[in-house]
Parts: C-alpha cells; sequence; structure tokens
C-alpha cells in the first residue's frame, strides 16, 4: 500500500482510520491503531480543554506515530480544542458536524492536515476549493451523528466531485468492506464500531457486549426534527426518545433528554437508559480482537 495516496498524505502504513468517538477514543486505543499501522484519532467532543490536553500528550508517550483529533463544530468548546491542538501540535484535524471553513487556514499554516466529515458532493466540492487535504465521505449506516445518503451511493460520487483522496465511512467493518469502498474510489476508510469491540477500547463491557449482542435490524436513527439525527442501538431510551419526537417535542426538549446518555452507556454501562451509539454494521461483529488483528483482517493481511 506504499503507493497509496491516504497512506503518502499521513504517512501510516494501511489506510485504515479510526473514527474519533466522544467517550469511547481513548488515547490508549488511539495509539494501539496507529502503531499498529492505521491511524488513530481522539475526540475532542466536549472535554475541557485541560483534559483533551493531557489526553493529546498521553496519547503522544504511547506512541510516536502519526495520530489525529476530532472535532465536533457543534460543541461549545470548538475554539478551545483548536487553541490545544495548535499548542500541542497534532498532525491531523478532523472536522464534523459543520463547515470548519474559519479554521482551515491556520490549521494548514501550521503544518496541520485538515479532513473534514461530510454527507453532501457539495460540502466536498466547497471545502476542496478551500484547501482541506482529503474528505470523510460518511454515510447513512454510520453510528452516531448521520447524514442521509447511504454509504455506496455517497462515496463515489464525492470521489467524482474531487481530486483530492476521498475516505469511505459508514457500514464498514471487514475485508469485503473495505475492498468495496476501494472498488467505489475511495483511498481509505473510517471504522467507528468495529474498533469499540477491540482489546485495547476502554468503554464498559456491557457496551461492548450490547453490540456483540446486536442483529442486522437492531439499530435505529433518531433526532431528525432537530436537525442532527444519530443512529443508536435500539434500547428503552432509544424508545421513549422516538416516542417522545413522534408526540411533537421541541429540539430542545429532546436536547435535554439526551444529555448525558452517552456517558452513560459508555462509561457507566447503563445500556438500557443510555445512548448506545453504534452503526448498522453492529450486526456483523462477533468478538473482541486486538487492534492490531482487527487492522490486519480489514486490510487481508492476516498474521
Amino acid at each position: 500500500m506504499s503507493e497509496n495516496k491516504l497512506c503518502h498524505l499521513l504517512d501510516i502504513t494501511y489506510p485504515v482510520i479510526q473514527g474519533g468517538m466522544a467517550w469511547v477514543s481513548s488515547p490508549r486505543l488511539a495509539a494501539a491503531v496507529s502503531e499498529a499501522g492505521g491511524l488513530g484519532v481522539l475526540a475532542a467532543g466536549n472535554m475541557p480543554p485541560e483534559l483533551f490536553r493531557q489526553q493529546i500528550q498521553e496519547t503522544k508517550k504511547l506512541t510516536s506515530k502519526p495520530f489525529g483529533a476530532n472535532i465536533v463544530l457543534l460543541s461549545p468548546t470548538v475554539e478551545e480544542a483548536i487553541k490545544v491542538i495548535l499548542e500541542e501540535w497534532v498532525p491531523v484535524v478532523f472536522f464534523g458536524g459543520g463547515n470548519p471553513s474559519p479554521y482551515i487556514e491556520e490549521l494548514k499554516t501550521r503544518g496541520i492536515k485538515v479532513i473534514p466529515v461530510l454527507a453532501s458532493v457539495s460540502l466536498a466540492r466547497r471545502l476542496e476549493r478551500q484547501g482541506v487535504d482529503a474528505v470523510v465521505a460518511e454515510g447513512w449506516e454510520s453510528g452516531g451523528h448521520v447524514g442521509d445518503v447511504s454509504t455506496f451511493c455517497l462515496v463515489p460520487q464525492v470521489v467524482d466531485a474531487v481530486k483530492i483522496p476521498v475516505i469511505a465511512a459508514g457500514g464498514i467493518a471487514d475485508n469485503r468492506g473495505f475492498r468495496a469502498a476501494l472498488a467505489l474510489g475511495a483511498s481509505g476508510i473510517q471504522v467507528g464500531t468495529r474498533f469499540i469491540c477491540s482489546a485495547e477500547c476502554e468503554v464498559h463491557p456491557l457496551y461492548k457486549a450490547r453490540i456483540l449482542k446486536a442483529g442486522d435490524r437492531d439499530t435505529v436513527v433518531t433526532g431528525y426534527s432537530t436537525g442532527h439525527p444519530v443512529r443508536v442501538i435500539k434500547n428503552a431510551f432509544s424508545r421513549i426518545y422516538a416516542e417522545k419526537e413522534r408526540a411533537g417535542a421541541s429540539p430542545e426538549e429532546l436536547d435535554l433528554l439526551g444529555q448525558g446518555r452517552l456517558r452513560m452507556a459508555t462509561v457507566e454501562g447503563d445500556v438500557e437508559n443510555g445512548s448506545v451509539m453504534a452503526g448498522a454494521i453492529a450486526g456483523l461483529i462477533k468478538e473482541i480482537k486486538p487492534v492490531r488483528e482487527i487492522i490486519l483482517e480489514i486490510v487481508g493481511e492476516e498474521e
């Protein structure tokens, strides 16, 4: 894969990016992915800046290889997170949940690669003109926040629209998905749910167990009325949320209902009342493995 555009751009061995997942993407997981030849990614989420700084510094102690950070533009801590990234010099920044235009020039001036996560061709074209280094085309199948176009349909359209590397995301967990993404013209893939069920991922064991138990129809998307739909595994909380949404609850009421629910699931292990974010591919995942083994299986180079 030495001639792969994404590997060359990011100085990695395999074109496999770990998705930046709040409360999931710990230094240990990110470092393990980078050490195995992919690109590990921390998630800033709504993290206080000093805690985010500590996570970056801890990751640097665990690996000397490149890693990235993910920033959600809906977060109130965006400005603080970018300041920390500039001060600590994280080599790659992923942006989700909006348009990162105001931050591109400053980051690139410092030699930091900028890669937005997006779900439309028009935004991919616009951000290419503004100088981003690559884009993640994320399909509806992904876990957490989602768009409204499937990976299989979105990726080739984005590939045709831009000249920079395209990373396929959403519904990819094994070598079949990897090869399909490359066949669609992607230079690499972003993987989230599969890495949750890795030995190095430090989420609550019950969160992992819920993914391993999931079947092909066990995820659902809620939150369309808020403008920020989210894919989760069905549970008591998702049913309550969906009922309130159908009854016409306001976005503010729904946001309040959802506060703290992801932490409840990932950290506390309450997988009935928490938000168990996972991709539609969850039904394919049946065992926990070390990160290195997962990556080698995905790219077809099993040891």
